[in-house]
C-alpha cells in the first residue's frame, strides 16, 4: 500500500503529498521484473477497489493541482525526463526548451497560469519551419493566424503591433518564416517571465525530488 496513490490528507504537506504521488507514476512507467510484476497485479486489484472513492467530488477526492501536473508530466505517451534532464532544464531556458520533456513540463506549468497557447503558438512555428510542401504551408500559416494572432481568437498571443504589422505583409506570401519575429518574441517573453516562476514551481522541484530519490534508491 505504500506505494499506492493515497487521498489526500488536508493537513499533509502538498510538497511530501505530491511527492508520494509523483513516485507512484514513476513506479508503474519503470520495467517490470516477475517479482515486480505480481506486485504490480496486487496493487492494481487494490487499486480498482478504491478507484471510485477518488472520482468522489469533495477536498479529499480530489488531486492536488500539483500532483495532477506530475502525472501530466510522466505519463505514459510522453517523453519520461532523467535526472539529468530535470537538472539541465535548471541550467538554462535553452536546455529546457531543446528536450521533449522539457517542453512538456513546462507546458504543463503554463497552463496553470492560463497562457499555454505562448507554447502551443511556439511548437506550432517550429512545424511549420518543418514543412516544404507550398500549399501545405499556406494551409498552416493561415491555421496559426486563426488560433494566435487573431484578435477573435481566445488563444491570442501578446504580440507589439510592429509584429503584427510584420506578419500582416508575410501573409499576402506565407512561407516557413511568416511568424519568426512573432516567435522570437513569444520565446522571450516566456524565458523572461513564465520560466523563472516555473524553476521555483511546486511540480519542478517535486520532479527533481523524486527522480533524485529514485536514483538513490537504484
Amino acid at each position: 500500500m505504500d506505494n499506492m496513490c493515497p487521498l489526500r490528507n488536508v493537513h499533509d504537506d502538498p510538497f511530501e503529498e505530491a511527492t508520494k504521488r509523483l513516485k507512484y507514476v514513476l513506479f508503474w512507467l519503470q520495467p517490470m521484473g516477475s517479482e515486480r510484476m505480481e506486485m504490480r497485479k496486487r496493487q492494481m486489484s487494490v487499486h480498482q477497489e478504491t478507484s471510485g472513492i477518488r472520482k468522489m467530488r469533495g477536498q479529499e477526492g480530489l488531486l492536488m493541482k500539483s500532483e495532477v501536473l506530475a502525472y501530466q508530466t510522466v505519463k505514459k505517451g510522453n517523453p519520461t525526463p532523467t535526472l539529468e534532464d530535470v537538472y539541465s532544464w535548471g541550467q538554462s531556458f535553452d536546455k529546457l526548451m531543446n528536450t521533449p520533456a522539457g517542453r512538456n513540463a513546462f507546458r504543463e506549468f503554463l497552463r496553470t497560469e492560463f497562457s499555454e497557447e505562448n507554447m502551443l503558438f511556439w511548437m506550432a512555428c517550429e512545424d511549420l519551419k518543418k514543412e516544404a510542401n507550398k500549399n501545405v504551408i499556406e494551409e498552416k500559416a493561415r491555421l496559426i493566424y486563426e488560433d494566435y494572432i487573431s484578435i477573435l481568437s481566445p488563444k491570442e498571443v501578446s504580440l507589439d503591433s510592429r509584429v503584427r504589422e510584420v506578419i500582416n505583409r508575410n501573409m499576402l506570401e506565407p512561407s516557413q518564416h511568416t511568424f519568426d519575429d512573432a516567435q522570437l518574441q513569444i520565446y522571450t517573453l516566456m524565458h523572461r517571465d513564465s520560466y523563472p516562476r516555473f524553476m521555483n514551481s511546486v511540480i519542478y522541484k517535486t520532479l527533481l525530488q523524486t527522480l533524485s530519490e529514485n536514483t538513490a534508491e537504484s
